[in-house]
């Protein structure tokens, strides 16, 4: 019956073509079935994002799941094999845009809710649920939002899973207990423009910025530590000049971005690039854009919890991990202090013919439900 319960709920949320920002009522399914659980449910609709904050009970330690209703464009669906919006089976495979990120993962989140409250009505502590529409896109007024609100009223969270697709080869192989920051750049380096016969009246900023830019991708920011890999820097674009090939440019603009852990601070690393522009005489400005702070869960009760529901349900030993890129976890630590993400295998992610395997949708809600029960159940 889980299987065929969370299955049903999945394949009727990848119908809805909820592509960023839109919720496309994917929300409206999800509250109709926590409100008879007896879920306070409050909508937090921010600049056409659909925001959901649904809590049972009112007591600590609160478990919330948090996830995302919109998925990235299909693309032409002539490229799918099936329909992208028309959830398809086949060979026990569940194919559909949403199928693995993440709306498996939300299915399973309520079917896990259901069974759990059905035995424990008087569980301890609360039960809570943070999902918005706005996770693909610019995720300016998703969780962000929430976490703001939450905050301005003084509600936190103890624990956080989020349904992020983080299984790599299996369901359970890993889980990932951080993500690093992410900090890009976008630097000007000012020449002077002129004609290439007559370099003596220009002043070339790419010839300029060379050579800071060769010091800048040889540097080593940091060493990582047991949690991060070192931080990286990586230059993503270089644009200047007229496209004539008898110009030289006046700016030469340089598109960057670090992604770094809990070693390196974002204000250590604006000084650090700064240094070396300033050493180099260049005639610079720089726009910063902090798009996530780093944040990281060491093996408390949290990561015990998953990684014992993940072993007595799939017989996996689960592996943490903080590889990849930013989630909302970012902005939930500033308000938990446990957060993980943990949902199906993302091989099939954002690509055509997105898919999950029938038999991982199952295991999927239970180990959420032995989650809920490890955290919030009567000790044993």
């Amino acid at each position: 019956m889980t299987t065929e319960a969370t299955l049903a709920l999945a394949c009727e949320l990848i119908a809805r073509p909820s592509v960023t920002p839109e919720d496309a009522g994917c929300l409206d399914i999800i509250a109709e079935r926590l409100r008879p659980l007896g879920f306070a449910l409050e909508r937090i609709d921010v600049g056409g994002v659909c925001n959901l904050w649904a809590r049972r009970g009112s007591a600590a330690p609160v478990l919330c799941f948090a996830g995302h209703t919109d998925v990235v464009p299909p693309g032409p669906s002539e490229a799918w094999n099936t329909p992208p919006f028309a959830p398809t089976l086949e060979d026990g495979v569940l194919y559909g845009r949403g199928a693995a990120d993440m709306k498996s993962s939300l299915a399973a989140f309520v079917t896990a809710i259901e069974r759990f409250v059905g035995a424990h009505p008087d569980h301890a502590g609360s039960i809570a649920l943070l999902l918005t529409s706005d996770e693909e896109g610019v995720a300016t007024h998703g969780t962000v939002k929430v976490v703001g609100a939450l905050a301005a009223r003084g509600e936190r969270l103890d624990y956080c899973v989020v349904g992020e697709p983080t299984s790599v080869k299996t369901l359970g192989d890993m889980i990932k207990n951080g993500r690093r920051g992410s900090l890009s750049g976008t630097l000007r380096v000012k020449g002077k423009q002129g004609h290439v016969a007559y370099p003596q009246l220009a002043r070339n900023p790419i010839h300029l910025f060379a050579p800071a830019l060769a010091e800048l991708a040889a540097i080593t920011w940091d060493e990582g530590n047991e949690f991060f890999p070192p931080t990286t820097w990586q230059v993503s674009n270089i644009h200047a000049g007229t496209g004539a090939n008898n110009v030289i440019p006046g700016v030469c603009e340089v598109l960057f971005n670090f992604r770094f852990g809990s070693v390196s601070s974002a204000d250590a690393l604006k000084r650090r690039t700064c240094e070396v522009l300033d050493r180099h005489g260049l005639d610079y400005e720089i726009d910063w854009h902090l798009s996530g702070k780093p944040f990281i869960t060491g093996r408390g009760q949290l990561v015990s919890a998953l990684a014992g529901a993940i072993r007595d349900t799939l017989g996996v030993e689960t592996e943490l991990s903080t590889t990849g890129g930013t989630s909302d976890g970012r902005f939930i630590a500033d308000i938990c202090a446990e957060v993980v993400e943990f949902g199906p295998v993302n091989a099939s992610i954002h690509q055509v013919n997105e898919c999950i395997a029938v038999d991982a949708i199952k295991p999927l809600s239970v180990v959420y439900e032995r989650t809920l029960q490890a955290l919030l159940g009567p000790r044993r």
